[in-house]
């Protein structure tokens, strides 16, 4: 059995590593630079998890087209960042337009070359601030844009396992996999120190708290969520 994680260096790309993991796969890490604003704090991230996984293949493309094309907070210095808004129903600036399609279509390709079967990625739908491209329709219409793309004899699946589940029940799952958490990176803002004020630190940090666990990364400030 040989997957594809698609390790951003996250929270969530974290926990769905640590599930691949104990699922018994032999790991091939996928990590996508775009010209993001914590690009290499993501990047130390990839490197570290990997390591702790010992995780040898690993592959690190850069998309820089969409740094050019811009339209986001995560890409263009000019856009502010949203804060934490946690009843915001609108798509946040920081959404990367068709993202993560473009990231599947490189794992594809990969996983297709290495013959690999699976492909993980944490996308969560419920409470993963209204990305288009993370609800389950998304990745079921993906897995059969594969079936129709992909040789005769290839058979790759996108898996999810992180698509229902809450930011709390992620922080759980985690520590039941002893992943190392104090290894990822979610601050959209910062590099060193994480802002603890962005739409991703504060989600971060209430999951945490929801949770009775105390976050292991450092933050400039660190906000309760709890009542939010």
């Amino acid at each position: 059995m040989r997957a594809i994680v698609l390790l951003s260096g996250g929270m969530d790309s974290l926990v769905t590593t640590a599930i691949a993991y104990n699922l018994g796969y032999e790991l091939a890490a996928l990590h996508i630079n775009y010209g993001q604003r914590t690009e290499k704090r993501e990047l130390k991230s990839f490197q570290n998890i990997c390591r702790h996984y010992n995780i040898e293949r690993k592959l690190e493309i850069g998309f820089e087209h969409l740094s050019i094309i811009g339209g986001s907070s995560l890409t263009d210095e000019e856009i502010p960042v949203t804060t934490a808004k946690f009843d915001f129903t609108d798509i946040p600036t920081s959404y990367v337009a068709f993202r993560n399609a473009n990231i599947l279509s490189a794992a594809v390709s990969w996983a297709e070359t290495i013959r690999a079967n699976k492909i993980f990625i944490g996308a969560v739908e419920e409470d993963s601030s209204g990305y288009p491209d993370c609800r389950k329709e998304f990745y079921s219409a993906f897995n059969e844009v594969i079936k129709i793309g992909t040789k005769p004899e290839t058979s790759i699946e996108i898996h999810t396992p992180l698509i229902s589940m809450q930011k709390c029940e992620i922080v759980i799952k985690g520590m039941d996999l002893e992943a190392p958490f104090e290894h990822s990176w979610s601050c959209y803002k910062n590099d060193e120190v994480a802002c603890g004020i962005c739409d991703s630190c504060a989600r971060r940090l209430r999951a945490f708290e929801q949770a009775g666990i105390r976050d292991p990364i450092k933050y400039k400030v660190r906000p309760s969520y709890l009542n939010f």
